[in-house]
């Protein structure tokens, strides 16, 4: 068996409590609420240690039963939706071509290389194809047709290449799910997702052929958010209602290739790194949109805050994986006997 898969089977399976969490002391708590609660665009935090909630804070005027714009975190809600798709057979598997589930939304004369671009490649942001995020991103979204403009963009790698971060992926994900299906991502996300997590999913953008925005403007309460994590944290399942597969979560989860902005690996939809030396998954939308689940202390956090920042404030990730450092070790047991992996 490959080292990664023993090292995350290890984190997948969960740790008696007396191994894996100790309470949060009524101090290390309060402290985390006032740190999140000063950071300057926070909005909710919620936490939760094997299974209970043990912080569920608002700020500002908000609250965590309120829907938010969770931006680009909605990506790893794509993600999800793909795994459970492959789970029930609508998709083979992460290497079918993504022109063999688009069918008649590939334009004509694509360059041949799109061919070759798998279902894993958009997962994994490996499609080679010139983003449609950052300075890209406002002429792709007024552009008629987003899936055309998707793939008609230049290659400046090739499919499977380096990690080209790009919103146009995730939307391929849920154009090829809503051919695949005939159905909305709308009624995947609440049929797979929302009914058995218990929340609700409200509709939100769609493309000009009526396409739900694979990637972006997805509103979800921080509640719902904390119950998704959760239910990653827990192999796929919470509350007794298998959602993904234990295998998904494994795939999900593997390191695929690495950010070129933070240096963080990236798997399917999350993020990987370590944060209080301990291994950490995580997702992330613009303006501060967090959900991080920490197997080793099992542990989900789910934060909101302001959607629309000022260009500056580029520290403010580092903020609150600081805040998330602290509460991993506020429930370190006093012995040290936890293993880091």
């Amino acid at each position: 068996m490959p080292a990664w898969r023993l090292c995350l089977v290890g984190l997948l399976t969960l740790l008696p409590l007396e191994q894996a969490t100790a309470a949060l002391a009524a101090d290390r708590r309060e402290s985390v609420i006032e740190r999140a609660s000063v950071l300057p665009r926070s909005h909710t935090l919620l936490v939760a240690i094997d299974g209970e909630t043990v912080i569920d804070e608002s700020f500002r005027g908000h609250a965590t039963d309120e829907t938010a714009n969770i931006k680009s975190l909605s990506k790893t809600l794509i993600s999800a939706l793909v795994g459970a798709a492959i789970d029930r057979g609508v998709i083979e598997s992460v290497d079918q071509p993504i022109v063999e589930l688009l069918g008649d939304r590939v334009p004509a004369d694509i360059d041949p290389r799109v061919n070759k671009i798998t279902v894993g490649n958009l997962l994994s942001m490996q499609a080679g194809l010139e983003r449609t995020s950052g300075s890209n991103y406002g002429a792709w979204v007024a552009s008629p047709n987003w899936v055309h403009d998707a793939l008609e963009r230049p290659f400046v790698d090739e499919p499977g290449g380096r990690m080209l971060y790009s919103t146009g992926n995730s939307h391929l994900l849920s154009a090829a799910l809503t051919e695949a299906t005939g159905g909305t991502t709308l009624a995947l996300a609440r049929d797979w997702l929302g009914e058995p997590l218990g929340f609700a999913i409200p509709p939100w953008t769609r493309d000009p052929q009526g396409i739900y925005f694979g990637g972006n403007e997805m509103g979800l309460t921080p509640q719902a958010l904390l119950r998704f994590g959760e239910m990653f944290r827990q192999n796929g399942q919470l509350d007794g209602q298998r959602v993904l597969s234990v295998g998904w979560i494994e795939r999900s989860w593997q390191p695929r290739t690495r950010s070129f902005f933070n240096g963080d690996d990236y798997g399917y939809g999350w993020f990987i790194t370590r944060i209080a030396g301990e291994s950490v998954f995580y997702g992330w939308g613009y303006g501060g949109q967090l959900l991080y689940v920490i197997p080793s202390r099992a542990m989900t956090v789910a934060m909101t805050s302001d959607p629309t920042p000022p260009s500056s404030g580029s520290d403010y990730l580092d903020d609150v994986e600081a805040l998330v450092g602290d509460l991993i070790e506020a429930t370190a047991n006093n012995d040290n006997e936890t293993p880091s992996t």
